[in-house]
Parts: C-alpha cells; sequence; structure tokens
C-alpha cells in the first residue's frame, strides 16, 4: 500500500488511481442499482411518512457525502497548507465540485422531501440554512481558484477558505440539538444504537456505499485530468519560452 509521501509522485498516483478507478466504477454501479431496487420495492413505506420515505435514501446519503467532500477537502487544503504536499492541493480542488454537487442534490431532494412532511418547499430552518452556507462554501471556494491566474496563490488563499469554513460542519451536524429545528435528530450513528428498521438501514447503507465509491472514481479521474492539464501547460509554457529565444537570437546576432 502506497504511502501518502510516496503519492506525492504524480506518475505514482495515477498509476494508483488508474488501477483502483474500474473497481471504484464497479463497486458504485453495483451497490447503487441494489441499493436503489431495495429502496423502491423491498423495503416498506413509512406508518407517517408514507412512500415519500423513499427520498430519504438519496437524500441523506447526499447530506452525509455532502460534510464528507467538504471535510475531505479542509483536511486536504490543510495538508497543502502547512506541508506542502504537491498534490494536496489537487484533491482539495477537485474535491469542491463533486461536494458541491452532493449538496445540490441534497438540498434538491430535501425539497421534495420537505413538501408533503412540512408543507413548503423550503423554511429557514437551521440545518437547511447551514447546508444552504455550505453550497456557497463550495462555489466560493471554486471561484476563488478561477478567479487568480496565479495557481501557487490561488491555492494558498482557497486552502484557508476551505479551513476556515470548516467550521460550518460541525454546525449543520449539531444544528438539531442546538436550535429548534424542523429535522429529526440523529437516528443512525447514536449511542444506544439506530433507531431505523433493519429493513430501511439496508439499502440506506448500500446507497451510502454507492455515493462514497462515485465520489472515489469521480475524484481520481478529475485529479488525473488536472494533472495531465497541468502538465500540458507547463509544455506550452516551455515551448512559448524557446520560441521567444529562438526569435531573440537572430536579432541579437543581426545587431553584432
Amino acid at each position: 500500500m502506497a504511502s501518502i509521501s510516496e503519492l506525492a509522485n504524480p506518475q505514482r498516483f495515477e498509476g494508483l488511481a488508474q488501477a483502483v478507478s474500474p473497481y471504484a466504477v464497479g463497486v458504485a454501479f453495483i451497490t447503487l442499482v441494489a441499493g436503489l431496487y431495495y429502496a423502491l420495492f423491498n423495503s416498506p413505506a413509512d406508518y407517517q411518512q408514507g412512500e415519500s420515505v423513499r427520498i430519504m435514501y438519496v437524500h441523506v446519503p447526499a447530506a452525509w457525502m455532502a460534510m464528507f467532500c467538504y471535510s475531505s477537502m479542509a483536511i486536504a487544503s490543510a495538508v497543502g497548507f502547512i506541508w506542502k504536499h504537491p498534490l494536496a492541493d489537487v484533491a482539495a480542488k477537485e474535491t469542491a465540485p463533486i461536494g458541491a454537487g452532493f449538496t445540490f442534490l441534497a438540498l434538491f431532494t430535501g425539497a421534495f422531501w420537505g413538501k408533503p412532511m412540512w408543507g413548503a418547499w423550503w423554511v429557514w430552518d437551521a440545518r437547511l440554512t447551514s447546508v444552504l452556507i455550505l453550497l456557497f462554501l463550495y462555489l466560493g471556494y471554486m471561484a476563488l481558484w478561477q478567479a487568480i491566474p496565479d495557481k501557487i496563490r490561488a491555492a494558498r488563499l482557497a486552502a484557508i477558505l476551505a479551513i476556515v469554513g470548516f467550521v460550518n460542519v460541525p454546525i449543520i451536524k449539531f444544528s438539531v440539538d442546538w436550535w429548534n429545528s424542523l429535522h429529526q435528530p440523529a437516528s443512525i450513528l447514536r449511542a444506544d444504537g439506530p433507531t431505523i428498521d433493519g429493513s430501511m438501514l439496508t439499502p440506506l447503507f448500500l446507497m451510502i456505499a454507492a455515493y462514497m465509491a462515485l465520489f472515489t472514481a469521480m475524484l481520481l479521474q478529475s485529479m488525473r485530468n488536472e494533472l495531465v492539464a497541468r502538465r500540458v501547460a507547463r509544455l506550452d509554457m516551455a515551448a512559448d519560452a524557446a520560441t521567444s529565444t529562438l526569435v531573440e537570437t537572430p536579432s541579437a546576432a543581426s545587431q553584432s
């Protein structure tokens, strides 16, 4: 198993990513199909929510992944900022759009879940508001990368934003305990065990596994694409520099 220091070599990372990606895609496909089957056909309707409870199997894993992706982004940003790991800022940068996608999916499916449950598509609930702020943090992080041409400076400023913004993650997690919230408290990660029946936990865990595998596959491919783009950019710069040298050399010779 390659260590973090060994993965600092882009070529070694690309080799590992190329080997792991097909397995991640395969796991994502299998668990997604199985999770959707169990969610739609092999799990019961809720006695209060009825059939609308099935939105949970898409919504809850997306919300978890939204926080997981941001936590991963913040950790990668800290590693890049403090230890200057050459691939850390690449990992953080490529995690952002994936995390933003999961966050949007959580908000979108949450609106469809909230309408029959609360009678409104949106309420300024503590958890909903903090998840919306999380989406803005993702978008701000990506905008910062795009706005600054100097990628080294962009990585440092974006890392600061990611690290500072991490304070929002525990706020999302504990918002239902700290403030009055329409959301129910934790029902899976509890000291006394889950309060959800096993017939509902099975598709929920399958969907979480599918989202995790999909995230892994997307991140590895995105990082490989970014490394190729940076390599091409360096080659273009070298070619431009060589061209400039060739143009200037005859001029200097003619003047002499």
